[in-house]
């Protein structure tokens, strides 16, 4: 499956930014698609997932301010990310895999595709 996140951009602090991430080349239904994020000097993290029956998962720090969604039929998954913070500025990273286990789907080495990013920086 390829994968083409989109949306980022510059925003100020509080605002939001709605994020995609389109998949093409399998069913898409079949996978579970995480994002994650790596600011620079840092190690990329878990920011949410959706899993194949729809549930979906946050990081602590991100709870209640982040929406993760998907719509099978555009074979596309959303992050809605509301609240904005400098701190969540960062290249924003899809990632999907159809084999993954509930255990590992925080974690990034346990997805086979990515996208390629896209950045988001949140002006103070």
């Amino acid at each position: 499956v390829q994968l083409q996140a989109s949306g980022g951009g510059l925003v100020r602090a509080g605002g939001s930014l709605r994020l995609s991430c389109a998949a093409s080349g399998r069913t898409f239904s079949n996978y579970v698609v995480g994002w994650f994020r790596q600011a620079p000097g840092k190690e990329r993290e878990f920011v949410a997932v959706i899993r194949r029956s729809g549930a979906t998962y946050y990081a602590d720090s991100e709870k209640g301010r982040l929406t993760i969604s998907r719509d099978n039929a555009k074979s596309t998954v959303y992050l809605q990310m509301n609240s904005l913070k400098p701190e969540d500025t960062a290249v924003y990273y899809c990632a999907a895999d159809q084999s993954i286990i509930l255990s590992s789907i925080t974690r990034a080495q346990y997805y086979y595709y990515w996208g390629q990013g896209t950045q988001v920086t949140v002006s103070s």
